[in-house]
């Protein structure tokens, strides 16, 4: 395994530092002797599905087989000195040629329009955004094994491609721990005198690495979309969410360590740092949140802290409490030295008075307050520019809160000049846009994870049918689609960042009709 990660790093960092020639070739020769061929070409094979995830497995394939033959070629005894300089620059022609049976990638236009040893690292640097959701589902025993003899390299590889494509994110040491024990179970059980128990025993025994390696790959999917401080901000939300109780002070801390983890081990090769550092801070979650809420109390309870640790992630947010109004940041606050903080503080309260509001919508408006507090905090008055953004914000009869307000329906007064920057040049259509948008969203969400899904889309077609009488039949089928797929995409605690973002970017553009320039 050491032997293994060894190689990854190197391929993973090879083609960033270029320290000659020679270096890279004798580098990758030194591996390709020390694993062997087989244990060469299944790392390939992985890291290669890895960094197109979008590729199919027939463009892998071609691939990895033109890396082995490389290595194979070129360590051999005897190889002539340029053979490894010749056969690269061979493999980024192919590439480059128009019928290349390798995976597509919008850049690759650009970098083959360089030439030599730049083409060759901007061809090695590009790779596939990760897949939205995992693709791969798992087959049955008898289908698993079943299509182990009929070829068992095939099946292997195959095998490796649609995991190592769907889990993309996971660090490379779970990847590699998790397939290594995949391809080990159905090895020894299909070939067992009792298949079923067999692979019973053994699905129990990685059940652990499984949930690990699931874990992983969202944690770190998030931490590539957003980065270190928004991935702390999400987490502080997801937490006001799910407990709204508990106090800022206690929660902070949490977050903050939890995007410690993101940013010390997604992509690290230590061999047990995301597990390791996974259980610390699930240890600390527990100690700190178990005695204030019930809910985490009975994730804690367990003795396995990585399925703890799933079922907090798993944890649906709470009912929105009843807590007084949240005070607003000062303009000399916002743009002070601490003024990411009086920002994120007043975000929290917002989160956990509307715990339904889903993670890309607050992610939006946490990039939108960063913007703000740039825009207007460097320049000579930064309270004239705060106030011009959002000039009528929070006016009394701007945005009247109906009658029949409740805690799920967000008042004009959460959202001060904070949270609405100037995105739309006329500001009070912005203001009447947004807020009935954030409404709406925080409700569609509410909705759908309380009812079953049949009957969340059955009451939205009612809702909707008498929102829009004059709409055709197949105008309200279309609008139902497109608020079914945000809310069953993008209200989930697992929803995929970059997808939702769009989402949200997509519907908040709809919602300012045109008068908006969002980010």
């Amino acid at each position: 395994m050491r032997a293994a990660l060894a190689l990854l790093l190197f391929l993973a960092a090879a083609h960033a530092i270029h320290r000659g020639k020679a270096y890279v070739r004798d580098k990758v020769c030194q591996e390709y002797r020390m694993l062997g061929k087989e244990n060469f070409r299944t790392l390939t094979i992985i890291a290669n599905s890895r960094k197109y995830s979008n590729g199919t497995f027939e463009e892998i394939g071609h691939l990895v087989r033109e890396i082995v033959s490389l290595a194979e070629t070129c360590c051999a005894d005897g190889a002539d000195a340029a053979c490894y300089e010749n056969g690269s620059t061979a493999l980024s022609v192919k590439s480059c040629s128009p019928d290349s049976p390798f995976p597509a990638h919008p850049g690759t236009a650009e970098c083959c329009a360089q030439q030599g040893l730049e083409k060759k690292l901007c061809l090695a640097a590009l790779r596939h955004p990760p897949q939205p959701l995992p693709r791969y589902l798992q087959p049955s025993d008898k289908e698993l094994c079943q299509a182990f003899r009929q070829d068992p390299r095939e099946f292997a590889d195959r095998f490796l491609y649609e995991y190592a494509s769907s889990y993309s994110q996971a660090p490379l040491p779970v990847l590699l721990g998790s397939t290594r024990t995949f391809l080990s179970m159905v090895s020894t059980c299909c070939i067992s005198p009792a298949p079923t128990a067999c692979f019973l025993k053994e699905k129990l025994e990685r059940k652990t690495l499984s949930l690990l390696t699931l874990t992983s790959n969202r944690i770190c999917s998030r931490f590539s979309a957003y980065g270190k401080d928004k991935v702390s901000f999400s987490y502080l939300a997801s937490l006001a969410q799910k407990v709204p109780r508990a106090p800022f002070e206690d929660l902070l801390p949490l977050a903050e360590d939890a995007a410690e983890v993101s940013s010390q081990c997604c992509d690290s090769v230590a061999e047990d740092c995301m597990k390791k550092k996974l259980l610390e801070h699930t240890a600390k979650v527990c100690a700190a949140l178990a005695t204030q809420d019930g809910r985490f109390a009975d994730c804690c309870t367990g003795k396995n802290l990585m399925e703890n640790h799933f079922c907090i992630l798993a944890m649906p947010p709470a009912p929105a409490p009843e807590l007084p109004k949240a005070s607003e940041p000062t303009n000399k606050e916002l743009c002070g030295k601490d003024g990411a903080l009086h920002a994120t503080r007043f975000l929290f309260e917002l989160a956990r008075r509307h715990p339904s509001l889903p993670d890309a919508v607050l992610a939006k408006l946490y990039d939108s307050s960063g913007k703000l507090r740039e825009e207007c905090c460097s320049t000579k008055d930064p309270s004239t520019c705060l106030d011009s953004k959002v000039s009528g914000v929070g006016a009394p009869g701007a945005h009247p809160v109906p009658p029949h307000h409740s805690a799920t329906q967000i008042p004009t007064e959460a959202f001060p000049s904070l949270v609405t920057p100037t995105l739309c040049p006329q500001r009070k259509r912005m203001q009447a846009e947004l807020l009935p948008f954030l409404e709406k969203t925080s409700r569609l969400c509410r909705k759908y994870n309380e009812l079953p899904f049949l009957e969340f889309k059955k009451r939205l077609r009612e809702s909707l049918t008498q929102a829009e009488p004059e709409a055709s039949p197949a105008q309200l089928e279309q609008l139902l689609e497109k608020r079914v797929s945000f809310a069953s995409t993008c209200c989930l605690p697992d929803a995929p960042p970059l997808l939702c973002a769009s989402k949200v970017s997509s519907e908040l553009a709809e919602a300012c009709k045109e008068s908006c320039l969002l980010g």
